[in-house]
Parts: structure tokens; C-alpha cells; sequence
């Protein structure tokens, strides 16, 4: 892709992000009928019982009613979140050949995010490339002005940290496992995921648009030009149910919704970017509302030992 064409498609996403949800709601069964057609109907939808992918479900179930959603319980998630995927119809559970206990104790905890474990992973191991990543350099160490790099430097620091860190967490613990299903049916995958999230999702977006087909692991994103606002309406326009984790949803006086439970459902044992929550963290409001997990997770994991490095409340 070119500067030009990226400048281009980079407009479109935020042109297509402004549209009026109503026809943002168009697009995305537009979109999830190509991919439903394209592939012969060979899809499942990647449910993970959180807004996001109950609003895919929701979408993807108005067009083509039978279409199976696979759920990965790999025994992290919030156990209200577990009881209302069970409650959906249509419903394939799949699971993690290994617990994450055996994950941290064989690789380490995932810190800060996916890109930095894993670069502390392998700078732990004295791998040069990694340790000059975290300095701020060229994986070969030579200098070269690069903001993108150069917020690793920060995280230098945790390379003496008295635990593991890895990043392949999420790899081991759910993509593996979805993967393996796909191998075995053939089915390819539709996420709820949204370009608004992550650097990483928007590169997704700006490369495949919403439906890759020609990839090498066809996926569908039909959600990828919505905000968190959207899904917020879209529940509220359509009554729609969650999981009640995520307690209610309300609005403040400039209209903007939120929920006043939860505001992320995923791995509770998860520690990635608890470092950038305000107020409460998700350690501090699961001391209060799931006492038993919490306990688990800063006591037996030894959650205790990574928040107190990193600086964390708990």
C-alpha cells in the first residue's frame, strides 16, 4: 500500500465512522451477506458473551438464523458472562488444551500489552534485538527517530522484573483453540471486532477492508467502522440483552451512554493495560464484587508480586 492509498483508505474509515448508525447497521449486514455468500455459507460467529460480539450475533442472526456462535471457555472470564452465552441458542463451547496457571508458569504473565510482553519475553532471554526494541532502537540497534518504537522505552525497566512476561497468553488460551476448530469444520470466522480499538485493528481494516477473503485465514469484521457509541446504541435502540456483568446502561447529560457495571469482559486474570485505568481498576471493583476470584488471582497466581512492580493498585 502506498502513502497515497493509505491517506485514501484512512479517510474513508473516517468517513465511514461518521455515517448515522442506521446505515451503519446496512453496511454491516451488506457486508456479512458477501461474506456469508463468498464462502457458501461456511461461517460461525466468534462469540465471546461480550457487547461487542452479542451485537455481531444479533446482526449475523437476522440475516442467517442458523449460523453456529463458538464460545472459548478457557476459565478466565467472568463467570455472569459464561451463564449468558449459555443461555444462547446454538451454542459451541471449545476449550484451551492448558489451563493458564500452566501458561504463566510455563511462559509468564502478559504486563502492559500483547507487543511489549513479548518483547520483554525475549529480552529477558537476552535476545539483542528485543533489548534494543525496548530501548527505542532499530531491532539491529542502529538509531533512528521512531515515536512508534520509542514508547517501549518506558517499559525498559521490566526486563528485571522477578517474574516471567510473555505475550503468548492469548495466543495459547483462545486463538489456538479457534484455529483448531476451524481446521476441523472449515468454517471461517466472524468477529465483532472494531477498527476504533486498537492500532492493530485499524491496520486490519486499512488492509482487508471489512471482509478478507483473500488471506490466509478468511475473516469477516463487519463491525470494523462502528464506535463504542454505536454498539451502545444499537443495544439501546433494540432492547438488546447482555451480559449482566456489565450492570446498566445509562446516559449522561450530553447523551453519551455507558454501562455502570464492568466496562471490559475480558480474561479476569488478565493484568493488560490495568495500568492505564482511572478510578477504580479491575483488580479493585473484583475485590468487592467476586471476592473468591480475587483472592485467586493476587494470591494464588501471584498476581500480588506483578501489580506491586508495576505499580498497580489492588
Amino acid at each position: 500500500m502506498t502513502k497515497e492509498e493509505r491517506q485514501v483508505r484512512e479517510r474513508h474509515l473516517i468517513q465511514l465512522q461518521a455515517l448515522p448508525l442506521e446505515i451503519k447497521i446496512l453496511k454491516s449486514k451488506q457486508r456479512i451477506r458477501e461474506f456469508y455468500n463468498e464462502t457458501g455459507g461456511k461461517v460461525y460467529i466468534s462469540f465471546s458473551g461480550g457487547k461487542d460480539s452479542t451485537v455481531l450475533l444479533n446482526l449475523v442472526r437476522e440475516e442467517f438464523p442458523d449460523v453456529v456462535a463458538v464460545y472459548c471457555d478457557t476459565g478466565l472470564e467472568y463467570p455472569e458472562l459464561k451463564k449468558f452465552v449459555e443461555k444462547q441458542d446454538n451454542i459451541e463451547i471449545i476449550k484451551p488444551k492448558i489451563t493458564f496457571l500452566e501458561v504463566i508458569n510455563k511462559y509468564g504473565f502478559p504486563v502492559i500489552n500483547k507487543e511489549v510482553s513479548m518483547n520483554l519475553e525475549y529480552a529477558k532471554k537476552n535476545k539483542a534485538w528485543a533489548i534494543n526494541r525496548l530501548k527505542g532502537l532499530e531491532a539491529d540497534g542502529s538509531f533512528r527517530e521512531n515515536g512508534f518504537k520509542k514508547r517501549f522505552k518506558k517499559y525498559y525497566y521490566l526486563i528485571n522484573a522477578p517474574f516471567k512476561i510473555s505475550g503468548k497468553c492469548c495466543d495459547i488460551m483462545k486463538k489456538r483453540p479457534f484455529k483448531l476448530f476451524e481446521k476441523n469444520t472449515k468454517l471461517n470466522p466472524m468477529l465483532g471486532t472494531m477498527a476504533q480499538e486498537s492500532k492493530f485493528r485499524k491496520e486490519s481494516w486499512l488492509k482487508n477492508g471489512c471482509n478478507a477473503f483473500n488471506s490466509s485465514r478468511p475473516l469477516s469484521q463487519p463491525l470494523s467502522f462502528w464506535t463504542e457509541q454505536d454498539i451502545l446504541n444499537y443495544i439501546k435502540s433494540n432492547n438488546l440483552e447482555v451480559a449482566s456483568v456489565y450492570g446498566n446502561l445509562i446516559e449522561d447529560e450530553k447523551g453519551k451512554l455507558s454501562f455502570d457495571g464492568c466496562q471490559r469482559t475480558g480474561c479476569m486474570f488478565c493484568a493488560l493495560g490495568v495500568h492505564l485505568e482511572k478510578g477504580k481498576n479491575r483488580f479493585e471493583k473484583m475485590k468487592e464484587t467476586h471476592p473468591k476470584i480475587y483472592d485467586y488471582c493476587i494470591n494464588k497466581l501471584g498476581l500480588k508480586e506483578v501489580l506491586d512492580f508495576i505499580g498497580v493498585k489492588y
